[in-house]
């Protein structure tokens, strides 16, 4: 449903057709977006008098705005308007078309002459004809390639000159929030005000409002100005599919379906299959998922090719929810069924969006990475869908928090894999974020580690150490890392990061009591056991006593290399004397390493 609506002033003719339609009635079902029948009631018009300058002018205008495809929006202006100068060269109304079709073609010079011309040709003494003067501004703001400044600047002129209609202070409105997003608002507000002091039953003017205040979330007054908006006209279709998505976010769900009854009403007779798809979003609101999948699939099947990527995103989350509560019910052949579902029309979903990153929200990630998940998806896989999460473009935390859980899926699984997958996604949060705290690199190093992938967590840990010199995590987990790469103390690669750990955590012996005797025990055992260097092993096993002093394992191996003789030099000549007893301990007699 298209959110963007066309204004222009009341004309001051009234044609009637046979059956009675007027120009009016064509213009009122243009503003409430019934299209089909705004561009029937022109065509009637224009059978009766295929001259009629307003028919001509508006039918076009109708026929343009039912044409969804902008490229092919453009041939449609240019056909319609270049017919209507054939059968009324004179008007200056069908002139104005005729530069709205020139700006659609990014011909702005042209367009420019032929309003100008509009405007010269209308003139009277009292100033510019307001009638043409609205459609010379409302092509500028409709138009991607329209001049805001130059329709704010006539219309500005125009109401100095005391000459204004309703319709004019609309038109303005709308041009000052297109030329200054936000900061327009303030006096656009004051725009929309002065027309509704001239009309007080301007419907439009009160729709105008609550769309301003819709952009500035402030929901009460949006609730206000569309109630006051269907007051004003009943039949002001547009007003009710907002009001279904007011009532429908806030989970009103019975009063957004009245409201969603009420917008297909008021659209009568037309048809439109989307209005299947606005209830299948109810149904899937409400938790009825067969429901939303009936109507969904309903739209796929009218519309085929052309069906909007939302359809097979519902589709997709509809029958994911469906397995999840066909799962825990056990009834797990149905269940595999849904998530098969599931796959095929997320699949779809990317297959129709592509690179088109507009149209694809984070959460859209999210549900594929768990689709694929219950569907036998690689790991490889999952990760694949979060790493593109990080494409779209939106608030660097938000992206964050899906890569965050991304993480956490694969945490929870435990195997080494998956943690290293972990690490993988906790290595993209710190080059999504601008500045990665402390924890991040911790996080991300640990994953790593806990998967067995040594050489990245020894590279992110040598990171952290430089960052945060003075925290003891760092050395912690280089001292361990390195640990689970020499299992045999040969390298002694371990012993500079279990030093360092030391000197930090001595600053509160309290506190790491039992950290320092492990550590202190593991430079204890590599002193004795590889360096054969016993006094050294001494040092650190009465620092351990000291902490533990009625530890009799500590005293025991203090004991056994206090009657150890010291070690003879390598290029000292080797005797029988030395008593077998005399060895050093191996590195489990000599104490647990911790």
């Amino acid at each position: 449903m298209k959110r963007i609506f066309l204004l222009l002033a009341i004309s001051v003719g009234v044609v009637v057709t046979g059956n009675g339609q007027t120009v009016q009635d064509g213009k009122s079902h243009l503003f409430a977006q019934r299209f089909e029948l705004a561009e029937q009631t022109f065509q009637q018009l224009l059978k009766a008098n295929p001259a009629d300058p307003d028919a001509l002018y508006w039918g076009g205008q109708a026929a343009i705005e039912r044409e969804l495809d902008s490229v092919k929006k453009i041939g449609v202006a240019r056909a319609w308007y270049d017919k209507a100068l054939q059968a009324a060269a004179n008007s200056p109304l069908v002139m104005v078309g005729a530069g709205h079709a020139d700006l659609l073609e990014n011909k702005k010079d042209e367009a420019r002459q032929k309003f100008e011309s509009a405007l010269t040709m209308s003139r009277t003494r009292k100033g510019e004809n307001i009638d043409i003067l609205n459609a010379v501004s409302r092509s500028n703001i409709e138009a991607k390639n329209g001049d805001l400044n130059y329709a704010i600047g006539k219309m500005n002129a125009q109401i100095e000159k005391g000459d204004k209609n309703a319709e004019m202070y609309l038109l303005l409105g709308n041009a000052i929030r297109k030329a200054r997003p936000g900061e327009g608002g303030g006096e656009a507000f004051q725009n929309y005000q002065e027309a509704l002091k001239l009309n007080p039953g301007y419907a439009l003017a009160h729709y105008r409002l609550a769309r301003l205040f819709d952009s500035q979330k402030n929901w009460e007054l949006v609730l206000q100005y569309l109630t006051q908006c269907v007051e004003k006209d009943p039949r002001f279709t547009p007003a009710y599919y907002e009001l279904f998505y007011y009532y429908f976010y806030r989970r009103d769900y019975v009063t957004a379906e009245k409201q969603l009854q009420q917008f297909i009403e008021t659209k009568q007779p037309e048809k439109n299959i989307q209005d299947e798809f606005l209830y299948s979003q109810l149904c899937w609101a409400r938790g009825d998922f067969a429901c939303a999948i009936a109507k969904s699939e309903q739209v796929i099947a009218a519309l085929g090719a052309a069906t909007k990527p939302r359809v097979y995103r519902l589709l997709a989350d509809a029958f994911f929810q469906q397995g999840d509560t066909l799962a825990k019910q056990q009834q797990l052949e149905a269940a595999s069924a849904s998530f098969a579902n599931a796959k095929k029309y997320s699949d779809q979903f990317f297959g129709r969006t592509g690179d088109d990153m507009d149209g694809i929200a984070l959460y859209d990630y999210q549900l594929r990475a768990d689709i694929i998940d219950k569907t036998g998806g690689t790991p490889a896989e999952v990760f694949d869908t979060y790493l593109q999460s990080t494409r779209v473009d939106t608030l660097v935390n938000l992206k964050v928090d899906l890569l965050k859980k991304g993480a956490d899926r694969f945490k929870a699984k435990g195997d080494s894999l998956s943690r290293i997958i972990e690490g993988d996604l906790r290595t993209l949060i710190l080059t999504t974020k601008t500045n990665p705290s402390q924890r991040d690199l911790f996080d991300a190093g640990f994953a790593y580690y806990q998967g067995k992938s040594l050489g990245i967590a020894d590279s992110l840990f040598g990171v952290y150490v430089t960052k945060y010199p003075e925290e003891s995590f760092g050395y912690m987990m280089k001292y361990n890392i390195q640990r689970a790469i020499d299992t045999s103390m040969e390298l002694g690669s371990a012993v500079p990061w279990a030093e360092k750990y030391l000197v930090i955590l001595e600053k509160d012996t309290v506190k790491n009591k039992k950290t320092i005797i492990g550590v202190a025990g593991y430079l204890a055992a590599y002193s004795a056991n590889v360096l054969k260097d016993k006094e050294k092993a001494l040092v650190f096993l009465r620092r351990m006593l000291s902490l533990d002093p009625t530890n009799a394992a500590i005293q025991q191996n203090i004991n056994v290399l206090e009657k150890t003789p010291a070690a003879k030099p390598d290029n000292a000549p080797k005797t029988d004397q030395s008593p077998k007893s005399a060895a050093v301990p191996k590195n489990n007699a000599l104490i647990r390493v911790v």
